[in-house]
């Protein structure tokens, strides 16, 4: 009887030890579920969403809003435009602003396509020339060491601390004496580099490890053509950024060019646009014609964010090396 008990006895606990370890197996496997956004209720998920377009939608508004104003009044009747400025439905729909912005109107005489010419020919070659030497001294500070280095470096960065408006009487006076003062020259070259820019490349290329310049000094390759053939393709989004904003800075630049140049026949858009306003239209209202010319001034910008803007992305780990 007493052995009987004793297996008895035994085989319980067994069996609540078995049980335990089964409870803390389980306890042990549970996973704590986290009441994310798509098990959250209905109410509160749909709440979540009708706040976060609603923040979209005003943030859209408020960047796109002054565009489409600007765009709905070129259309627009002078009177139109003055009794409701901020309506995006013209009424009634006209040409008129336009027909002057394209030459047709007699009663005015506006230079566009010149000033178009002006500032496709300086923007392109600005950019162009960016490239070249942002990339070039932008690769010189990251991966060649020569004295004076850290010296160049200092006065890149102290450029940026300097304002424009503070330049100004100081670039006239110095395209004055050289005799650049009314020439594509004097537009073009003192905006051929920028702190911006350099430094941009210079981030870009040491990004870029130091064993692919090592792999092509071993098979031969020059300082130049370790530039050109291996280390510039690695950093093309950066070089498409630089193109972006040189593009856009010299598109809009206007207070070099008020101090470069007099002549109305080196007019950019930027500076005939002012000028026109501050002459001819100066104390008329005439918004329909400012706003046609401004929203002619953004489409060059426009065409070109959206040609690049497939390029403008991060690309940090696409080095070459497995």
């Amino acid at each position: 009887m007493s052995g009987l008990t004793l297996r008895r006895g035994r085989r319980a606990a067994g069996t609540s030890r078995a049980a335990g370890a089964s409870r803390g197996r389980r306890e042990r496997d549970a996973v704590p579920v986290v009441l994310t956004d798509r098990y959250s209720p209905l109410p509160r998920k749909v709440a979540v969403r009708v706040i976060g377009y609603g923040l979209l939608a005003l943030g859209t508004l408020l960047y796109l809003g002054p565009f489409l104003v600007q765009v709905a009044t070129s259309f627009k009747t002078d009177a139109d435009a003055v009794g409701n400025p901020v309506s995006l439905i013209p009424s009634p729909v006209t040409l008129a602003a336009w027909e002057v912005v394209a030459g047709s109107n007699p009663a005015y005489s506006v230079p566009v396509f010149r000033w178009l010419g002006n500032s496709f020919a300086v923007t392109i070659s600005v950019t162009l020339g960016r490239l070249i030497i942002d990339s070039l001294a932008g690769y010189a500070l990251a991966r060649l060491r020569f004295r004076g280095r850290a010296v160049v470096f200092a006065g890149v960065v102290a450029v940026l601390a300097v304002p424009g408006v503070v330049l100004l009487i100081p670039k006239f006076l110095v395209l004055n004496e050289l005799g650049m003062f009314n020439s594509y020259a004097g537009m073009i070259l003192p905006l051929f580099c920028d702190a911006v820019g350099i430094l941009l490349m210079k981030t870009a290329f040491e990004a870029v490890p130091t064993e692919l310049d090592e792999a092509a000094r071993i098979d031969g390759a020059g300082v130049f053509r370790t530039f050109w053939s291996v280390i510039l393709p690695l950093v093309r989004p950066a070089l498409v950024t630089v193109t972006i904003l040189s593009f856009q800075g010299s598109w809009n630049e206007f207070t070099h060019f008020l101090v470069a140049t007099s002549d109305p026949d080196l007019a950019t858009m930027n500076l005939g646009i002012a000028r026109l306003t501050a002459g001819d239209l100066q104390g008329s209202q005439q918004f329909p014609l400012k706003l046609a010319l401004a929203t002619l001034s953004t489409i060059p910008i426009a065409i070109v964010y959206v040609f690049f803007s497939r390029y403008f992305m991060r690309s940090g780990n696409a080095t070459g090396l497995k």
